[in-house]
């Protein structure tokens, strides 16, 4: 068994995944049909990085342009390459808050029944190989705006004494809270990939990000914030901070940091896990925070302005705790903090960005 499929594998965590896998010597099965443009235009295009992952992977990549709702095309795909297939790693999705209200019904589909329909693919035609799937912090919803939360000057932070002080665990609940309609669509895909872990036997895991990026993110207003913020700053593009007075709190974590962790459960697979999967406190910021890194790094004064609301269902403050993951893979460790994520960003697309805006 030589290949991995890869769904969404033009996108920032598919396309790391397809490169790691592709370094260790398997043959990556790319399934990517830049639904991203559709979602949020061709500054959220993923075709750019596409093309570079073919020619970067040459023949170890193969890409097939199916849409993971079409359960016709995702079962001829698995029943294509049965008996070869090492693992699964989904990372397609809907990924906006924003975006999901604007048409519910395709939101559900992507995140839900395309999930649903990878599941039972991989039951039938590969159910041994470890089906690695990522979710999202939404999943708690607005569960953790209810957190002891204190104002400081650049940024909202918990109380020091609160046993989550050092980040979010698995044991916060995820019911009676407000999700948005893409929280709530994770949540099913979520329970899904549990279920068929535990109910099934197959080795499952769901990683629960809070921020994931680095340089592969075609980063646009309602997705992506840190490389759109970055980008904005770079190019000269207004931003808009939206609410809490811009000292809402993300963990960040590196998309290498994340598909490493996706590499210990491959070669050590468990059944129906869940992790929260952040950069913790080692990679953190505030919005504001982040304003001023991006100044830093790009050189520029970001052109921002400043909106009251804030987003439906956003979190005030989100820090991952990972010690389960690490409890459970004690080899892991992440490697990036946001400065340095910030400037391995603008090194690798500056000049795209300039070119595509045409100020560079």
């Amino acid at each position: 068994m030589n290949k991995i499929i890869v769904t969404g594998s033009a996108g920032l965590i598919g396309s790391e995944a397809a490169r790691h896998f592709a370094r260790q010597g398997y043959s990556i099965v790319g399934i990517d049909n830049d639904m991203r443009r559709y979602f949020f235009g061709s500054e959220g295009s993923t075709e750019w990085n596409r093309r570079r992952l073919q020619e970067e992977l040459g023949e170890a990549y193969s890409h097939n342009s199916a849409d993971i709702r079409d359960e016709t095309a995702i079962t001829e795909l698995f029943q294509r390459h049965a008996g070869t297939i090492a693992g699964i790693i989904h990372t397609a999705a809907q990924p906006s808050h924003d975006w999901a209200a604007q048409e519910p019904k395709t939101d559900f589909s992507v995140n839900a029944n395309g999930t649903l329909n990878l599941l039972e693919a991989a039951r039938l035609h590969a159910p041994e190989a470890p089906f690695i799937f990522t979710s999202t912090n939404k999943v708690y919803g607005d569960t953790p705006n209810r957190l002891p939360l204190h104002e400081q000057e650049t940024r909202w932070e918990i109380d020091p004494n609160h046993r989550y002080a050092q980040g979010i665990r698995e044991d916060m609940p995820i019911d009676q809270t407000l999700h948005s309609l893409f929280g709530a669509s994770k949540v099913a895909a979520d329970v899904l990939v549990q279920e068929y872990g535990r109910y099934f036997g197959m080795p499952t895991a769901c990683f629960r990000g809070g921020c994931l990026t680095g340089p592969g993110h075609s980063g646009a207003p309602l997705h992506g914030f840190l490389a759109y913020l970055l980008k904005c700053a770079a190019t000269g593009t207004p931003y808009q901070v939206l609410g809490y007075k811009g000292k809402q709190v993300r963990d960040n974590i590196h998309s290498a940091d994340l598909v490493r962790a996706f590499d210990q459960f491959f070669k050590s697979p468990r059944a129906g896990e869940v992790y929260n999967m952040g950069g913790g406190r080692a990679s953190n910021c505030s919005m504001l925070e982040a304003i001023e890194l991006c100044e830093s790094v790009s050189g520029n004064k970001l052109n921002w302005s400043y909106a009251e609301h804030n987003r439906t269902g956003d979190h005030i403050w989100w820090i991952s705790d990972n010690q389960k993951f690490m409890r459970h893979y004690p080899q892991w460790k992440t490697e990036y903090d946001v400065p340095r994520i910030l400037q391995e960003i603008h090194d690798a697309n500056v000049q795209r960005w300039k070119t595509e805006h045409g100020t560079g």
